[in-house]
């Protein structure tokens, strides 16, 4: 391996080999096969497939969520799968910025606090990560609702925060699960430009997985699960076509 791809892999994301078997109605089902996927650093990666293709589970796997029946899965030049379950939550909390179709913001708390919340779970709250979750606050237009409770935004506006919180411990990776899922056309594609855009301009690898081709079409990488792997957007088109 040359010095330029080792560092490559200690920044990107490797995924090699990876299976996910399910079982239903007592038979296992395979729903990722020999499944590969690199990213380097600042990348943003967009992948589509039928509901039940496996792309929220991929996700998981490589957020170390759950656990591949075989493969490899390696973060950051870290094998995020030989590490104990608490090494995990920590790397997670350090590395990871998670977004879903459900926000998942605490009802009880502001909304700088939702945002800051994984500061909390990690080093602490400093002043720099409170001016932080301002400024990124700021950046998406909720300046002023920095003390509403979640219950008091749009869908829209709770989503807007969640990609604060993803992004308040300046990850290198940011796992997004149909996070406009939720969202009528216009406020999805405020949120999906906004990912884009904040992404880029932290250098951080976005990976997301989503049912809009509208939202897919904006990466500019695209790949497609099919059949327990991965394929680029216009192989499968060209594979569709063919048939």
């Amino acid at each position: 391996m040359t010095e330029k791809s080792q560092s490559a892999e200690l920044q990107g994301v490797q995924v090699r080999g990876l299976f996910k078997n399910y079982e239903s109605a007592g038979i296992a089902v395979s729903i990722l096969r020999e499944l590969e996927l690199e990213m380097q650093s600042g990348e943003a990666v967009c992948i589509t497939g039928p509901s039940g293709s496996g792309k929220s589970t991929l996700l998981y796997l490589i957020g170390s969520l759950e656990r591949p029946d075989a493969g490899e899965v390696h973060l950051l030049g870290t094998d995020i799968l030989a590490i104990s379950e608490k090494e995990q939550t920590q790397f997670r909390n350090r590395h990871i910025g998670f977004v879903f179709q459900d926000h998942d913001l605490l009802p009880q708390l502001s909304v700088v606090e939702n945002v800051l919340l994984p500061a909390i779970a990690g080093e602490g709250v400093t002043s720099e990560t409170e001016q932080l979750a301002e400024k990124l606050l700021t950046r998406v237009g909720l300046q002023d609702r920095l003390k509403s409770l979640p219950a008091q935004l749009s869908g829209g506006e709770r989503q807007r925060v969640a990609v604060c919180r993803a992004l308040i411990n300046k990850p290198e990776l940011i796992l997004a699960d149909e996070p406009t899922g939720n969202l009528d056309p216009a406020t999805a594609k405020v949120i999906g430009d906004l990912l884009l855009e904040l992404s880029r301009e932290q250098n951080t690898m976005l990976l997301c997985v989503t049912h809009s081709i509208e939202l897919a079409a904006r990466f500019p990488r695209h790949l497609v699960l099919e059949d327990g792997k991965l394929i680029s957007a216009s192989n499968a088109l060209q594979s569709a076509t063919k048939s």
